[in-house]
């Protein structure tokens, strides 16, 4: 006896599909520009210590 998968509709799947790696797409995005300025703001306080140290 053979068991039948049930196949969900392929367009509401892909809508919800589609949705979900916008909005990943989005939050990585943030991501991705925080951890920029977050990046920039750690080499600035670097500096501004070496320069402290120098003088």
């Amino acid at each position: 006896m053979k068991i039948k998968k049930a196949i969900a509709p392929k367009k509401k799947q892909n809508r919800n599909t589609d949705n979900d790696l916008q909005k990943e797409n989005e939050y990585l995005r943030m991501e991705n520009a925080y951890l920029k300025k977050l990046h920039a703001l750690i080499q600035q306080k670097q500096q501004s210590l070496k320069k402290t140290k120098h003088t």
